[in-house]
């Protein structure tokens, strides 16, 4: 095991640890209370509503872009997590479009519930495109039920009248910290690696937006934050679909460049088996892929 994975599993038990014993705190009472009320067309709360067209139209898009033949993946099984995070982000349309037409903890569950099957597929897929594909299609599943837990935990505590946001808090911040980490630790067998840079800055001006909600409407009374966030986490959405539709296999020696610039194991590899792979040597993909 490398240093680069003792990191991350260190953060990891961190963060679990942080879940487990830090104390509870209920979802703010306040946190339903958007700015922009204004109905349209019969719609409440029409632009916080119709706002999450974005997520729909990439949710769509997204998933076409996976399943089309002529997206680049070295083995089919790779498509998995970014279909599943595009499903998320389509399902997340429908959850907040149904949680802004009348904001409460009720709703709200329907509104992170699918988040928490976005975000988790796209560690999942950052672990198959720059670790390892095997590990990362293992995570998959669990990553998913943590990420379903956590909103669950969160809804039963709320249910008890003991609610606790804490764990579905920490699981956000250490997606966005994760994701981070592997994207600079790893190099990715793809070009257009440093996309997933772009999609976590939209993903902090999503956060800054929602922060500042009722400021940006007072600015001229035309969109407010909450708006603007959603719009801005579709666009990390569509970076992540330009990304697919633009990147290719990096040719073996780029590969073993890169992984020689990141991984201080990767000269002895070369050593031992004339290349940086640590799955034996590249013969065809489906010996590659069973060696993974």
């Amino acid at each position: 095991m490398t240093n680069r994975a003792r990191y991350l599993i260190a953060f990891t038990v961190l963060s679990i640890a942080a879940a487990l014993l830090l104390p509870a705190v209920p979802q703010p009472s306040g946190y339903h209370d958007f700015a922009d009320h204004r109905a349209m067309l019969g719609v409440a709360n029409f632009f916080d509503v119709a706002s999450n067209l974005g997520f729909l139209l990439v949710g769509i898009a997204g998933l076409v872009v996976v399943i089309r033949p002529s997206t680049r993946f070295e083995f089919n099984s790779e498509r998995w997590p970014y279909a599943i995070f595009f499903f998320g982000i389509l399902l997340t349309a429908v959850g907040s479009a149904y949680y802004h037409l009348a904001p409460d903890n009720e709703r709200l569950f329907w509104d992170r519930l699918p988040m928490t099957i976005a975000f988790m597929p796209l560690i999942a897929a950052q672990v198959v495109d720059r670790i390892n594909v095997r590990a990362g299609l293992a995570l998959l599943l669990p990553m998913l039920l943590v990420g379903a837990g956590s909103v669950l935990y969160w809804r039963a505590t709320e249910q008890a009248g003991a609610g606790n946001v804490v764990p579905y808090v920490i699981l956000q911040g250490y997606s966005v910290v994760i994701l981070l980490a592997i994207a600079l630790l790893w190099p990715s067998r793809y070009t257009r690696s440093n996309d997933i840079y772009w999609v976590l800055a939209a993903y902090v001006i999503a956060k800054l937006l929602e922060s500042f909600d009722k400021e940006l409407l007072a600015l001229g009374n035309f969109v407010s934050g909450h708006t603007l966030k959603h719009l801005a986490a579709a666009v990390a959405g569509l970076v992540i679909c330009r990304m697919l539709v633009l990147r290719t296999l990096r040719e073996p020696e780029m590969r073993d460049a890169a992984e020689t610039a990141g991984d201080s194991d990767c000269l002895a590899r070369r050593r031992d088996t004339g290349h940086c792979l640590s799955t034996g040597p590249p013969t065809t993909i489906d010996n590659r892929l069973s060696a993974r």
